[in-house]
């Protein structure tokens, strides 16, 4: 046949297929997240997240240090927090005796190499599980805005990297921004949760995290999995207050809006694979319906190419020793 053009000539051989190769996996663009015990020698794996594990500060430095060794520098850390020390307001999240803002500090000073990112949302010390303040069985946004701003400035003073709201209330990004500003900390960056989806894929982070709302769904915070124009008006508000990063939550089922945001705005578009998606390949792999190995890369790849310029992702360690 008289054919022009054959695509299949650069796919001829794997050195030509590297050589043509559009989209590359960088373990350097990867941020591992981790989950801190209160207790610094406890480790316990999470039932629902194969291979991960809540770890004590002693054992979160051990983690770090693994990784640092397989190239991954940057992390976000979660603090899984005691129902006792839960309230209503998440008074705890800026308390001086917080276990989590002393493991940031401590982390910072022995591996200052590292990028550290927080989460500032008050599920984790709200006795009500939502990531906002509750008052007769509503979410009030503006009330949430001062308990982040507390919350956020408490992390920036442990030296972190990152803040990332991923609570989802309006105008939070100003708010904290401003707050931070005010108080000398204009080199701490912001890593917004501009587009998280309530979504079904979080369910073994909850029980990371032993977060899960107490009554209701998060539904009038969290974004309509349904809507896509909406994800680039949160977009526009979050670089117009001051984000230095926007993120989409989760990755897989939102390839569209990271590609959306990817073209709207000129800062970083960071996308969360989140624990649901990990989840998913490992019990496919363990019951042998997938290559792990295979999907993992297949996964990343199609989060960098929609857009991605960074990606967290609970596959970050195991990426760092397969690269």
């Amino acid at each position: 046949m008289n054919l022009s053009q054959r695509p299949r000539r650069n796919r001829k051989t794997e050195t030509i297929r590297n050589l043509t190769q559009e989209t590359w996996i960088n373990k350097k663009k990867l941020i591992y997240p981790l989950f801190l015990l209160e207790k610094p020698t406890a480790k316990q794996e999470i039932s629902s997240m194969p291979g991960i594990f809540r770890l004590g500060l002693e054992e979160l430095l051990h983690e770090i240090e693994e990784c640092l060794k397989l190239g991954i520098f940057s992390f976000v850390i979660f603090p899984v927090v005691e129902d006792q020390k839960k309230d209503k307001f998440a008074s705890y999240s800026y308390a001086q005796d917080n276990f989590y803002l002393h493991a940031l500090r401590y982390v910072k000073e022995k591996f200052p190499e590292t990028c550290i990112i927080t989460d500032v949302a008050m599920d984790p010390y709200s006795s009500d599980g939502h990531d906002g303040l509750v008052e007769n069985g509503k979410i009030i946004n503006d009330k949430t805005l001062e308990i982040l701003a507390k919350m956020s400035l408490a992390q920036a003073q442990t030296g972190i990297d990152y803040l990332g709201p991923s609570d989802m209330m309006d105008g939070r990004v100003g708010y904290i921004r401003e707050h931070l500003d005010q108080n000398g900390y204009t080199e701490v960056g912001i890593i917004s949760y501009t587009a998280k989806y309530a979504s079904a894929f979080y369910g073994p982070f909850r029980d990371a995290l032993d977060s899960a709302p107490r009554f209701g769904d998060k539904k009038t915070y969290q974004m309509n999995p349904a809507n896509a124009r909406e994800s680039e008006w949160e977009a526009e508000l979050d670089f117009s207050e001051g984000a230095d990063i926007l993120m989409v939550k989760p990755a897989l089922a939102y390839l569209d809006i990271i590609y959306r945001l990817k073209n709207q705005v000129p800062i970083p578009i960071a996308a969360y694979n989140v624990s649901g998606e990990y989840s998913m390949i490992k019990a496919s792999a363990k019951m042998g319906y997938i290559d792990e190995k295979k999907a993992i890369l297949e996964v990343l790849t199609s989060i960098f190419r929609a857009g991605a310029d960074i990606i967290l992702t609970y596959h970050a360690k195991e990426m760092g020793a397969i690269l």
